[in-house]
């Protein structure tokens, strides 16, 4: 089995003073991605016996970032999703091994006003072109804070959220699109019908009362179904407003 994780950790050297080390150690995974490490290179000295790193860090500092914590070594390591309009803030690490590709993303946010959702809608087009690209030599997993919550289901307000960043019908239909071109939504696969949500505010107590979202997935080419084994979010651990998600497969 390989067990993989991924986590919006908003900003890694916070994180690391809330017990982050303590969490990587019990969850004992294979595959660590991480989302938002807000870190330029030789900001955190940080590693894990067993495990080799893999960094992209964006050119503006304290922002975006993300990082891939492996206990096998890739046969490859791509940075980036190949378009210069899309590659300056360190949002996708894909690493090759034998039988996938484990792609990691930090999708764009919307942002109030969706002032940023026309360049959204390009990222979009633009990372499943890669995730294809990538598909034309072996399957891909991918996962990562994908700001969006795709259903009405993967959120606790959805009427009142409607054109809101990460839940706009622009942005669920990219979402749709991806299920099209043949990923699997890993979570809602073993679990159709379960409520649990990946982030949550950290105003208005958000998190206490469960007010959350669902915006943190694992996919998979259509061609690894065979080979899932379960899905988690877990909502017990702490240290960012989003917790850690999780995929295993054989």
């Amino acid at each position: 089995m390989t067990k993989m994780i991924s986590w919006n950790v908003n900003g890694l050297r916070a994180c690391a003073g809330k017990g982050f080390e303590e969490v990587f150690k019990s969850l004992d995974a294979d595959l660590f991605s991480l989302q938002e490490t807000k870190l330029q290179e030789g900001q955190i000295d940080l590693a894990f016996d067993g495990y080799t790193s893999f960094w992209n860090y964006a050119e503006k500092k304290g922002y975006s970032g993300t990082a891939v914590f492996t206990k096998r070594e890739p046969q490859n390591v791509v940075y980036g999703i190949g378009a210069e309009e899309h590659d300056h803030e360190g949002r996708v690490i894909s690493l090759e091994f034998p039988d996938y590709w484990y792609v990691t993303c930090y999708t764009p946010n919307s942002q109030d006003e969706l002032r940023r959702l026309d360049y959204r809608m390009t990222w979009e087009d633009a990372f499943l072109a890669h995730l294809k690209r990538l598909e034309q030599t072996k399957p891909v997993i991918f996962c990562g804070d994908l700001n969006v919550a795709h259903q009405d289901i993967d959120l606790k307000n959805p009427k009142t959220n409607r054109r809101n960043p990460g839940f706009t019908d622009e942005e669920r239909g990219k979402f749709t699109a991806l299920l099209n071109a043949g990923f699997i939504d890993t979570f809602r696969y073993f679990y159709p019908d379960k409520v649990e949500y990946s982030w949550w505010s950290y105003r208005f107590k958000a998190r206490e009362k469960n007010v959350g979202w669902r915006i943190d997935y694992y996919l998979v080419s259509e061609a690894l179904k065979d080979r899932l084994r379960d899905a988690a979010i877990h909502t017990e651990i702490y240290g960012s407003d989003h917790c850690p998600v999780e995929l295993v497969i054989a």
